[in-house]
């Protein structure tokens, strides 16, 4: 399949999993319009970060298989950025 750059059934399978990543981390902003539209204001909530983190751990992945270094390094600096804002919100949590 030219149109994906596939070259076996395995490679189509990534590909799949890679559109699948693409829509769990464009996910993450419909969770974050839906609860800003309900608040009248502007909210990340937490499921904001949950599907940035697994949407970029999927990106990630997709992009070690493809090799792409560019994309790699991007996408493993956005997991650390989700974990930590993660570990933040849970450390305010036990503290209140």
């Amino acid at each position: 399949m030219t149109v994906l750059h596939v070259d076996s059934t395995i490679e189509l399978w990534w590909v799949v999993f890679g559109f699948a990543a693409q829509a769990m981390f464009t996910g993450r902003f419909l969770v974050q319009w839906i609860a800003s539209e309900r608040a009248k204001d502007s909210v990340v909530p937490v499921a904001f970060w949950y599907f940035s983190l697994a949407g970029g751990l999927m990106l990630l992945a997709y992009a070690l298989y493809r090799m792409d270094p560019v994309f790699i390094l991007g996408q493993a600096l956005g997991v650390l950025i989700y974990v930590r804002n993660l570990t933040l919100i849970y450390a305010k949590r036990r503290n209140s």
